[in-house]
């Protein structure tokens, strides 16, 4: 999946919430209806509600004006608009108006999160320094537009948002990062013997498999599950359509993870979930599943890369490879390059490896394109699989078209990586620490929603 622009220059440190949230507004004189079946407190139901109600006036919390005050902070519309631009940038596949309402109101969410943060962070005397955001701003610039700053307050204008929105998503994660460096982070605790174990088990576990997945996580309690379940089902089915993943997971997940796209890292199948554990396990690398029920709400998954534990990953090979390709004139038609294509499929069978290509290319009227600095990992997913089992002096099957050409690799030359080790002590305490550091996160956001007032118009 391609990440575009937004996915490489926003930066969410946070979680973001996913669960159903709306106002009801309340009519002078109800609507006649049939009256309301009374129902007693019980523990599936303890606030008693009946199953048949009567809503007083609009009851549709997607379609109200979707602006809020936090604390006395007026989040407008336009802001919505602006946050919502980085995200659709981020889409390869139109957004339907259906999809784009529960955007919105998401967006919201995130927003009033984000102010949240904002607020707690001055409250605690550590407001965000607009230098500090300055500088990482200018970082994205120098990232995205060659060090031009005015170049990224174009696109960003040009795609309906703007600097100052970009800007203030910005402060809202530097603000975080220091409420948690403050009033989390130094009360995590980690022992050497609890890193010394899992060095053990891993050592234990070499050969076995281990997973690099994405994850997008949204929690879910029992009255608001439905609503999460379809928030899910409508993000998969973006995702099948070509939407960035990074950029859902930033936008979308509520795990700390967030930040670098939902990304998990390196895992086992049993430091996962028993429900997630499962469904990787019958993954291949650029797969999609979700959305699983687990524990505490619903989570998408994404099979980035696969390989064994303390083993060399074959995606860092170093590849020599020549590319046989012939094209197209114009005019071409189907049955002609039906014939070339076949004779073309007829001399690479023929050749004897690498040191006929160059001397018998011409004769079918094919280019040769040698490389032998080609990293595994930046192959195409579909060719990366078939390359990595072919040996020294095999191509892979034709490919292309008409409108490209038609083309093969040929492996030339590999140079595998060293076994990887175990990770160092240092880096599997930091993985321990960044997982309670993740826990203790929401339930501090939670913390600060809950007591928070928030106006809706």
């Amino acid at each position: 999946m391609n990440v575009k622009l937004f996915s490489r220059i926003t930066l969410a440190r946070t979680a973001v919430a996913v669960g159903a949230a709306g106002l009801i507004g309340l009519a002078v004189t109800p609507a006649a209806a049939p009256a309301q079946t009374v129902a007693v407190p019980t523990a599936d139901n303890p606030f008693g509600l009946p199953k048949d109600i009567t809503l007083f006036g609009k009851a549709d919390p997607d379609r109200r004006t979707a602006t809020a005050v936090v604390n006395g902070f007026v989040i407008t519309g336009t802001d919505i608009d602006q946050r919502v631009a980085l995200i659709t940038s981020a889409s390869e596949a139109p957004i339907a108006d259906e999809e784009m309402l529960r955007l919105r109101v998401q967006v919201l969410r995130n927003l009033i999160d984000e102010t949240l943060k904002i607020q707690a962070a001055a409250a605690a005397e550590i407001p965000v320094d607009a230098a500090q955001v300055e500088q990482t701003y200018q970082q994205l610039a120098a990232q995205n537009f060659a060090g031009q700053p005015k170049r990224m307050d174009e696109y960003l204008v040009s795609i309906g948002s703007s600097a100052a929105s970009l800007k203030r998503q910005i402060e809202g994660e530097v603000a975080w990062e220091n409420l948690l460096r403050r009033n989390i982070m130094p009360f995590i605790n980690v022992s050497s013997d609890e890193v010394n174990d899992v060095l053990k088990r891993m050592n234990e576990a070499r050969g076995t498999d281990e997973y690099r997945l994405g994850e997008i996580f949204l929690s879910a309690t029992t009255e608001n599950r439905a609503a999460v379940l379809a928030n899910a089902q409508q993000i998969v089915e973006q995702l099948k359509a070509g939407g960035s993943f990074v950029a859902y997971a930033r936008q979308y997940s509520e795990a700390t993870t967030a930040v670098v796209g939902g990304d998990l890292g390196w895992v086992r199948l049993g430091q996962l979930p028993a429900q997630l554990g499962a469904a990787a396990r019958t993954m291949q690398a650029g797969q999609l599943q979700g959305p699983i029920e687990i524990p505490g709400g619903f989570s998408i998954l994404y099979l980035i890369n696969k390989r064994q534990v303390l083993m060399a990953d074959p995606a860092e090979a170093l590849l020599n490879l020549k590319q046989i390709s012939i094209s197209f004139p114009p005019g071409t038609t189907q049955a002609q390059a039906e014939a070339r294509v076949e004779q073309f499929g007829t001399f690479v069978e023929g050749l004897r490896g690498c040191a006929d290509v160059d001397a018998t290319a011409a004769s079918v009227g094919a280019e040769v394109v040698t490389n032998d600095q080609i990293k595994a990992a930046g192959l195409p997913e579909q060719l990366r699989a078939i390359i990595l089992n072919l040996q020294i002096g095999q191509a892979t099957p034709l490919f292309g078209g008409i409108e490209e050409g038609v083309r093969v690799l040929m492996v030339c030359g590999r140079d595998d990586p060293k076994d990887a080790g175990a990770p160092t002590f240092a880096a599997v305490m930091d993985q321990i620490e960044e997982e309670r550091v993740n826990k203790r996160a929401q339930r501090y956001l939670r913390d600060l929603r809950n007591d928070a007032y928030i106006e809706y118009n």
